[in-house]
């Protein structure tokens, strides 16, 4: 039988092919190279799709920088990039039955009790790490200083993204919206729009003269309403649980749908290799001019990489060994595959299927616990785009020459932490919260197409890092989770006690009160045998 080993990996059938060796009596040396290729065998079985996905963002790599030398027209550069386009369109196509099922199964197979206590653990971690990435992201912008030296940046043509700026939005109204998202008016239209506020512009006569003056106006914007999917999920199932009977068939029709869409994932991950290998080579061949890039903004792009590395490769395994005592980096090996998927899609929404199978069947974590909280995480969780939030904050900051106090600084960690809550899950997706940031310290929003530029390099560490952090609190969730169960375990035994029965009062004692070895036909026990009989409460 395969067991699972203490790191989460099956060891199958080691113990079998042992004792099969060990009966069939000494080696002879023409066989010593058998049991060498059986776990060869074994380990490329083990990590197929792993080493696959690997191979092709290497294949990739070589694909872009060979298919540079071709000066390959817009269109041939389409054509290059369809195969990983059916990637995206086949990840996103199970992200809405993904994140509703296993909410709605998974709110409703955890008790109320544990259910709180669980969203309590999961949301104090997420505003925690998140919080945290910040201020390190704030640090470290204030130690290498990205932006000082750089105000030439301006006059640079090659780097004007100004059609692809987001809309100002006033710092009051980004809070609203993230308010009315999280109760969409409609399930339906929250599948693939979502509510953002947009401006009107009216002129107005008065006696002083003309006065100009911006209304809000509400508007839709194309997205899924995610926010507002997993509300809505989680209510139903904790309701469904509520039900009790009349809800089991409804929640068996969930655990079906979900099970459904994962063998679907598991089929969809054996594209991903060949789907990464195109859209890594396809942004390559899109890219312009690396070396300006690279020589006008590599302090930037140096100080959010560091970051991340940083957050994800130093606390994020610190908080998991804190809590569990078990090694961090272990724990990462059964997740490379989602980790390569959240590097070349850079959408953390993209690479939730991924990361639910991985962590399940690699790492051995409670299905009830990774579809609980992975589809939140993959929503609330942005500890990278908090990273790369406040370093463009920063950076902007010290290319216009605006010294930031203290209450300006507070502002930025606070702005970040909550506004990283309603990033969407998409490529550039934490681009658009950096207006929000800027609007609140007063800073102009101009220079975010200086951040667009290289975008497309910092969102793939980004994206990571958000992944990561998510896969981090699952884990914690789970260890927390099974310590429970162990330290209640003793507590759910049967406890004897010694009680003398009264055949006379025998239909005034307490239904709780049943005796060992009485059926429910059997007459009660006589008091000569009261010595050999024990009550069990």
């Amino acid at each position: 039988m395969a067991k699972p080993c203490e790191n989460g990996y099956l060891e199958a059938g080691l113990e079998e092919e042992e004792e099969e060796e060990a009966a069939a009596g000494p080696r002879r040396p023409g066989l010593l190279r058998l049991p060498r290729a059986r776990s060869c065998g074994r380990f490329l079985r083990r990590h197929c799709l792993v080493l696959l996905t690997v191979s092709g963002v290497l294949a990739g790599l070589g694909l872009g920088a060979g298919a540079r030398r071709l000066r390959l027209s817009r269109a041939q550069v389409a054509y290059l990039a369809f195969p990983g386009e059916l990637l995206l369109r086949m990840l996103k196509l199970v992200i809405l039955p993904l994140v509703v099922c296993s909410l709605v199964s998974g709110a409703a197979s955890l008790d109320p009790r544990s259910l709180g206590r669980l969203g309590g653990v999961a949301l104090a971690y997420f505003l925690l790490t998140t919080l945290g990435a910040a201020a390190l992201a704030v640090a470290l912008g204030f130690i290498i200083q990205p932006g000082r030296g750089a105000g030439d940046l301006h006059a640079r043509a090659p780097l004007a993204l100004d059609g692809a700026l987001p809309t100002s939005k006033e710092t009051v109204d980004s809070f609203l919206d993230l308010a009315r998202n999280l109760f969409p008016s409609n399930l339906v239209v929250a599948a693939f729009r979502s509510y953002a506020t947009d401006y009107k512009t009216i002129v107005r006569n008065t006696t002083l003269g003309n006065v100009t003056e911006k209304i809000p106006v509400a508007t839709e914007i194309e997205g899924m309403n995610i926010l507002g999917l997993v509300m809505f999920a989680l209510f139903l199932g904790v309701a469904l649980k509520k039900l009790g009977p009349e809800g089991e068939e409804l929640i068996r029709f969930f655990n079906s749908f979900n099970e459904a869409t994962m063998v679907l994932v598991s089929w969809i991950m054996w594209y991903v290799p060949l789907g990464i290998m195109f859209l890594v080579g396809s942004k390559i061949v899109e890219m312009e001019d690396v070396v300006l890039l690279v020589t006008s903004l590599g302090k930037y792009i140096f100080a959010s990489i560091l970051g991340h590395v940083i957050h994800g490769g130093i606390i994020l395994p610190l908080i998991y060994f804190a809590v569990t005592r078990k090694n961090p980096f272990s724990f990462l090996l059964g997740l490379i595959t989602p980790f390569t998927t959240a590097f070349a899609t850079c959408s953390s929404s993209a690479t939730l299927p991924s990361m639910i199978k991985c962590i399940e069947e690699n790492n051995g974590v409670d299905k009830r616990i990774s579809r609980f909280i992975l589809p939140i995480g993959a929503t609330v969780n942005m500890d990278g785009a908090a990273i790369f939030q406040c370093m463009a904050t920063v950076f902007i900051a010290q290319l216009n020459n605006f010294d930031l106090n203290a209450g300006q600084i507070f502002t930025i960690l606070v702005t970040a932490t909550a506004s990283s809550v309603g990033a969407a899950g998409i490529p550039a997706g934490g681009v658009l919260t950096i207006a929000i940031i800027l609007e609140a310290i007063g800073l102009p929003t101009n220079d975010i197409s200086l951040i667009l530029a290289v975008d497309w390099i910092v969102d793939r560490t980004t994206t990571v890092v958000n992944v990561e952090g998510d896969a981090f609190g699952a884990g914690i969730l789970h260890y927390l989770n099974q310590k429970e169960m162990k330290e209640k375990e003793p507590e759910l035994n049967e406890v004897y006690v010694e009680a003398i029965p009264n055949c006379k009062a025998e239909a005034e004692t307490s239904p709780l009160v049943m005796h060992k070895n009485q059926g429910p036909a059997t007459p009660p026990p006589c008091t000569t045998d009261i010595e050999s009989k024990e009550s069990v409460l």
